[in-house]
């Protein structure tokens, strides 16, 4: 018992599956209905050309044609037997009253009714396929070819003269007359040198400490 529960659970799983993966596949296909009624007759052809324009078909869509099947059919032709309603070499041909039609190539595919007067009234229509955009190459588009380049200027002809540089400014004369050496009678006083200095600050801190030292000790 247990046996067989597994199994219809199995075989249950599996339906799903496929089922899923079936929707998964047709999920971007639509059903159009030729005329947008998806009536075929020689009454509704007055639409079929302005609703092919309108409508944007695709691979793995399909056109549903319903007629009676003792008075009228679907013939699909190329486009020279489309021009001429000529029904003498089919690519295809369907009687069976509820004709649906599948598109697996892109381009246009012409169809025709299989009374020639009919066609010849306008029940007829071709419907232009998109091109698969899913499979289009991705090679990226090659690069423009790069510009010549520029042809370097020409050097000037000798005979041209260019301009002198300008001429230097004109220094000022110089005194070259020595200047009077100074007088010793007033000779200027000795700098302190360093040695001087750092003795006499330090003097000054010792004594400034000490003056300190006496004012707070009394």
């Amino acid at each position: 018992m247990k046996t067989t529960s597994h199994h219809k659970t199995t075989m249950v799983m599996f339906w799903g599956l496929l089922s899923l993966f079936l929707m998964i596949q047709n999920g971007h296909a639509y059903q159009f209905k030729v005329g947008g009624s998806g009536d075929w007759s020689l009454a509704a052809s007055a639409s079929f050309d302005q609703w092919a324009h309108q409508s944007r078909f695709q691979i793995g869509d399909t056109i549903v044609f319903n007629y009676e099947a003792n008075k009228d059919s679907v013939v699909q032709v190329s486009e020279t037997d489309y021009k001429n309603c000529s029904t003498a070499s089919p690519i295809a041909k369907y009687s069976d009253g509820h004709t649906a039609i599948k598109l697996t190539q892109s381009g246009p595919h012409f169809f025709i009714s299989g009374i020639v007067d009919h066609c010849k009234n306008n029940e007829k229509v071709m419907i232009i396929v998109m091109a698969d955009r899913s499979n289009r190459s991705s090679d990226a588009p090659s690069a423009a070819p790069s510009p010549p380049p520029s042809a370097a200027p020409s050097p000037p002809p000798a005979s041209e003269e260019y301009p002198s540089p300008p001429p230097a400014p004109s220094t000022p004369d110089t005194d070259l007359t020595p200047a009077p050496a100074p007088s010793d009678e007033h000779p200027p006083p000795p700098t302190p040198n360093g040695a001087s200095l750092t003795v006499t600050n330090f003097l000054c801190s010792v004594g400034a400490f000490g003056g300190f030292s006496l004012l707070f000790g009394f």
